[in-house]
């Protein structure tokens, strides 16, 4: 056998293997949330835990009802998603379309570069800077709140979203936009009827990266979420379900601590529902 041969073999079976072991992690994973969470969710009651609006772990006869959780995880990410998605795009349409070379050159990295900033730097940012301004601004004796969460996401998933929105853009073939224009459509309009069109699939795959985010961060949350489990109003503290996990599994025991488990398997269905409806969207629009 030749040394060619041998070396794509080889380069083969690393391929397969390395296939094989990320599919076996989401297995084992799997495996292992459901083996974990469904004990407590069997004991205090299906409808109990989910659809229950008191959340008393530590209270001499404990309530374990997470849909302030539920509700509040979905408000907060639509949340981020409003504000962050169109921000996020149009400013991938600016550096892709727009913006000279140069400025690009800036903005870009720029954006990029917010990315690799820890989510304990964006929770302290927000800590000291946003929660005081909305305290001011609203006239609030709080300033931990759900909007304080929607905005700091809303500014955690725009580098997913320009990053990839931007290379997708800047894949469309030139041609679709010469000919739109040789018709007589000015610049705006081949942007916004002939390049954002043809890039939806990845620009869709941004949106799904920065919901991917969104929905999981937990510590930049805590800072500012005010960590209370109330039913979410825009300028009352909530608790998410990564933050209800993670402020109290470090002292939980017993039923609490297999009740955090099942929150993080109910977290971790959402998460996989959205990827799938997000998933048939994109093959639809692939399709299409």
């Amino acid at each position: 056998m030749k040394a060619k041969n041998i070396v794509e073999l080889v380069m083969n079976t690393i391929f397969f293997l390395c296939g094989i072991i990320a599919i076996l992690a989401v297995l084992i994973i799997t495996v292992y949330m459901i083996i974990s969470g469904i004990p407590a969710i069997r004991e205090i009651g299906f409808t109990e835990f989910i659809f229950g609006q008191e959340w008393a772990s530590t209270a001499a006869d404990p309530k374990f009802g997470i849909l302030p959780f539920i509700l509040s995880s979905i408000y907060a990410t639509a949340g981020a998603i409003i504000i962050g998605v169109p921000i996020g795009i149009l400013t991938a349409v600016y550096i892709s379309k727009i913006a000279k070379p140069k400025t690009a050159a800036v903005i870009y990295p720029a954006i990029q570069l917010l990315a690799g900033i820890p989510s304990v730097v964006y929770g302290l940012i927000g800590m000291l800077v946003l929660v005081p301004a909305i305290m001011n601004v609203f006239d609030l004796s709080n300033g931990t709140c759900l909007l304080a969460v929607i905005i700091v996401l809303s500014i955690m998933i725009l580098p997913n979203i320009v990053s990839v929105s931007e290379t997708a853009l800047s894949a469309v073939p030139p041609e679709y936009e010469e000919g739109s224009m040789a018709l007589g459509a000015t610049k705006i309009e081949t942007i916004f009827r002939v390049s954002i069109p043809a890039a939806k699939s990845g620009i869709a795959a941004g949106v799904v990266l920065g919901v991917g985010r969104a929905i999981g961060e937990t510590m930049a949350v805590m800072m500012v979420a005010g960590n209370v489990a109330n039913m979410p109003e825009l300028f009352n503290s909530v608790t998410l379900l990564t933050t209800a996990v993670a402020k109290e599994m470090s002292y939980a025991s017993g039923l609490q601590r297999e009740a955090l488990f099942s929150i993080a398997l109910v977290l971790f269905v959402f998460i996989m529902i959205i990827n799938l409806i997000l998933n048939m969207f994109l093959k639809r629009g692939d399709s299409k």
